[in-house]
Formats: C-alpha cells, sequence, structure tokens
C-alpha cells in the first residue's frame, strides 16, 4: 500500500499568517496550488489555508434564524457561529481566514487513511509532519494524480 511519503510533495509552499488575503490570492493562482499550510513567524504550522477559505469571504451574510419568545430572542443556530463566520468574512489576513482546527498525516500514512480523511473531513490539503515538522504536504490532486497513474 502506498504512503503518504510516497505521493507528497516534498517542496512545501507555505504562507505566513501575517500575509494579506490578496497576496495569499496571488500565491493559489500563480503556484497553480489550491490550499497551503499556514506558518507562524517563528515557521510553525499553525493551520490550513485553502481556495475555498477565499472564495468564503464572498458570500452573503447569513443571519441566524430566531423567532421572539415572550421578552427574549431564541436563536434556533448558535450566534457565536455567525460571530465566526463575519470574522472570517472582514479578515484581511491569511491568520483570519484559515482554520486553525490543524488535521496533519505522517509520512507513513496508507492511502486509504488519506483518502478517508479528505472525504469524510472535506479536507483539501493534508499537511505531512515528522516529529513536528513540516515534511511534505498532499492535496487532493495528488491522490487524483495516484489513481491515474494505477496507484
Amino acid at each position: 500500500m502506498l504512503k503518504a511519503k510516497d505521493i507528497m510533495t516534498r517542496e512545501v509552499i507555505t504562507v505566513k499568517e501575517s500575509a494579506t488575503v490578496r497576496d495569499l490570492a496571488a500565491l493559489l493562482l500563480t503556484s497553480n496550488i489550491s490550499g497551503v499550510p499556514v506558518v507562524d513567524d517563528d515557521g510553525k504550522v499553525i493551520g490550513v489555508v485553502t481556495e475555498s477559505d477565499l472564495i468564503f469571504q464572498n458570500k452573503k451574510v447569513h443571519l441566524p434564524t430566531a423567532f421572539a419568545l415572550l421578552d427574549a430572542f431564541v436563536f434556533l443556530e448558535r450566534p457565536g457561529k455567525m460571530e465566526q463566520e463575519l470574522k472570517k468574512m472582514a479578515g484581511s489576513k491569511v491568520g483570519d481566514i484559515c482554520s486553525r482546527k490543524l488535521v496533519s498525516v505522517t509520512p507513513e500514512t496508507e492511502l486509504d487513511e488519506l483518502a478517508t480523511l479528505m472525504a469524510e473531513k472535506n479536507i483539501h490539503t493534508l499537511p505531512v509532519m515528522n516529529e513536528g515538522q513540516l515534511v511534505g504536504v498532499i492535496g487532493k490532486s495528488d491522490i487524483i494524480r495516484t489513481i491515474a497513474q494505477g496507484m
């Protein structure tokens, strides 16, 4: 069975959390990639940002559904979720829009587990970490290329 180390891109493009959203868009376009790991000033991976995060910024504002009950409003969705969405939509820096719930794999993670993670968690970009160090990245295109080559 193929492993992450067999299909990962080893020359990883990263972006600092302080980069502007406009710089991120240009980076993704010129590098022909759909997502990158986000690093802090010390080079530590703190999250991932993808094309979906950029597209999210341009969506319509969704107001939470609520109804009045006596003298109070009852929200049918979490008000905190709306606050998070508004912050992300108004963000001007990569750190404002990136996903900080880092899901990563090791070089030894097998292909079927990679595919399962991507499908079940709707992940587009998986950092490959070895002892806390970023050693590669796997995107959906890497999985598709592996399938096309006959694994």
